[in-house]
């Protein structure tokens, strides 16, 4: 294993904080992720294992992992809630809300995994705040926590210094940006290359991509949702991709819908909000170039549609991003 050298005045400690139920990999995820860190840029990390009572704690699949009782440990560096099953007990347990909110002062990052969201919104710690959760619980967590500014599709969300991400391999991600973050990238590539995961899902990106939420890879049609993605600018009329498929444009009009589930130009307009999107919030590229290049062709079109699915034009969600 390569070791980078990186100057460290002292390692930064990390706390990972379980109770009952907890899902395994949100907390063995980003442990590998910072242990694996701190082999190649020695003494970078800390880690602790904390929950409200101590000793062992019973993860959902049965293993437990030992535990140092919370309120007997300094305020970590970083302080990571796992998300879980018995995420919905702790949400309501006192003491561990109480330890959060206590410690939210004192830590420099607050993070949460999958739905420990809803452990630190219970908290108060997210009234206000951009935040993320497993997509399956999003919905939830918006109705339970109206405060809460919640983009049900990212793959992890920083708000000052909360931090939450998506349901559990995110929990992976995450624990990059944040290594990222704090040692640079070229130490998070090497501990993603060592853990054989892909470097980095950005955190704007989807949970799911559009191709599968429109039934890409199981359909007639997938191989041109395919093509259609990748040739975003050109002019994909019905009439157009009918041809593509040798069919009549009604006939094609009529199996997609009920194949894929929405109209063709639906779909289009999906793939071409989704490419859309990746780059106004992930590059510095002109709006006009990025309507270009996504087959919008005109930036009033494309601040229409941002607004009808996103609730938000392209320049203010570039400047969230900044």
């Amino acid at each position: 294993m390569t070791v980078i050298p990186h100057f460290l005045p002292m390692a930064r400690a990390v706390g990972i904080f379980l109770y009952d139920g907890f899902q395994l990999l949100d907390a063995a995820g980003p442990i590998s992720a910072f242990e694996i860190a701190g082999r190649m840029a020695p003494e970078a990390y800390s880690l602790t294992i904390l929950s409200i009572m101590g000793g062992k704690v019973c993860s959902s699949s049965g293993v437990t992992l030992d535990s140092i009782a919370a309120d007997s440990a300094s305020a970590p560096d970083t302080l990571v809630v796992v998300g879980g099953e018995g995420s919905r007990t702790a949400m309501q347990c006192a003491d561990s809300l109480g330890y959060l909110r206590g410690r939210v002062e004192q830590v420099r990052r607050m993070c949460s995994v999958c739905s420990g969201a809803f452990v630190l919104a219970a908290a108060g710690l997210l009234d206000g705040r951009r935040a993320t959760t497993h997509w399956r619980r999003a919905e939830q967590l918006r109705r339970h926590f109206p405060a809460v500014l919640v983009e049900s599709d990212h793959i992890h969300v920083r708000d000052g210094a909360i931090w939450t991400s998506a349901g559990i391999t995110a929990g992976i991600d995450l624990a990059l940006a944040l290594i990222a973050d704090d040692l640079g990238e070229a130490v998070a590539r090497a501990v993603a290359q060592e853990m054989v995961v892909y470097y980095r899902r950005p955190g704007g990106q989807s949970q799911f991509s559009a191709l599968a939420d429109l039934g890409g890879d199981a359909t007639t049609f997938s191989s041109l949702l395919d093509w259609i993605r990748a040739h975003l600018a050109e002019r994909l009329t019905v009439e157009a991709l009918a041809d593509r498929m040798a069919m009549s444009p009604r006939n094609f009009a009529r199996s997609f819908m009920r194949e894929v589930g929405v109209s063709p130009a639906k779909a289009v307009e999906r793939l071409r909000l989704e490419a859309a999107r990746e780059r106004v919030e992930h590059s510095r590229e002109p709006i006009e170039r990025i309507a270009a290049a996504t087959g919008f062709h005109d930036p009033e079109r494309m601040r229409r549609a941002f607004i009808r699915h996103f609730g938000q034009p392209p320049r203010a969600m570039r400047r969230l991003r900044a």
